[in-house]
């Protein structure tokens, strides 16, 4: 009875504002609607208009391939620098607190607030990083960064991958910690460098990090809003090269005007929830397995 008063304000929050929204988002993606009145039951027809009419056919192939790449180069990243730097801060006590802050701190951030920031800061016009380019003599890389198709999708995976990378190094730097010291020894005494026991010890023993950080990065990939917004617009400018699929919602119920936009923004984030859940399910599924063969 204790326990259960103690879990009835957290769910009774994830009700209210989680669950229920969720449901009706449901529920409204089977209706078609005239502005915000509802018109009727439409089955199953407004998923059907995101796969086969213009301009969700193309575009959502595309936004879902964006929104791929921000989950690559977000896991390259917090899988190497990362791991390098936890690796770094753990066997170096010296400012190791320091360093972490600091590797934190965009983390804790806003995405608006960051992608604004390098907005800023990649300006073709005044920004500092194509002066710095100017200055040590490489004029021609310097560019509009978030001007043209070519450059815009990488610069928003780099800055993604770099205000995400402070969690990986908490998560890891703790999974660092809690493995058993003997068992390096032992392998340093048998022979083993450095790299052997990194690949056989280290490596198999971050399994469960190594999965929430993926599982964790890839729903935070696939929702990214924020930071696409503010160094492309909502539009995903320039010419849809930096769309993603929470934009392609944004503009459906809120800027395009159509009048059954409630019904298609609705089916849309239904089929993103589905497609979230699917493939974390299918990660959490490959770790457990992982797990109870090291186990």
């Amino acid at each position: 009875m204790t326990t259960a008063l103690f879990l009835l304000p957290a769910v009774l929050l994830f009700s209210v504002f989680v669950l229920y929204p969720m449901l009706t988002a449901f529920s409204y993606s089977f209706f078609s609607w005239q502005g915000t009145t509802r018109a009727g039951w439409a089955w199953f027809a407004n998923f059907t208009t995101l796969f086969t009419e213009a301009p969700f056919k193309t575009d959502l192939p595309r936004a879902l391939g964006h929104n791929l790449l921000l989950f690559a180069g977000a896991m390259v990243f917090q899988n190497t620098i990362g791991l390098t730097i936890a690796s770094f801060l753990y066997r170096r006590k010296r400012f190791k607190k320091l360093f972490q802050t600091l590797y934190t701190l965009p983390y804790l951030v806003s995405p608006l607030v960051i992608g604004y920031l390098w907005s800023l800061l990649l300006s073709p016009l005044f920004g500092p990083i194509n002066e710095l380019l100017r200055l040590v003599g490489l004029d021609s890389l310097a560019q509009p960064w978030l001007g043209q198709p070519s450059t815009a999708l990488w610069a928003i995976v780099l800055v993604t991958a770099w205000q995400w990378l402070g969690f990986p190094i908490l998560l890891y730097g703790a999974a660092l910690g809690g493995i058993p010291e003997e068992l390096n020894e032992a392998a340093s005494l048998d022979g083993a460098s450095g790299w052997q026991r990194f690949r056989t010890i280290t490596l198999p023993l971050l399994t469960s990090s190594i999965g929430i950080v993926t599982i964790l990065t890839f729903i935070g990939a696939m929702e990214a809003l924020a930071l696409p917004y503010a160094m492309g617009g909502s539009s995903g400018s320039p010419a849809g090269a930096t769309d993603v699929l929470s934009l392609i919602f944004y503009r459906t119920a809120f800027e395009s005007g159509a009048t059954n936009g409630i019904g298609l923004s609705s089916a849309l984030a239904t089929l993103l929830f589905l497609f979230i859940f699917g493939i974390a399910m299918v990660f959490t599924t490959m770790i457990r397995r992982k797990e109870r063969t090291l186990s």
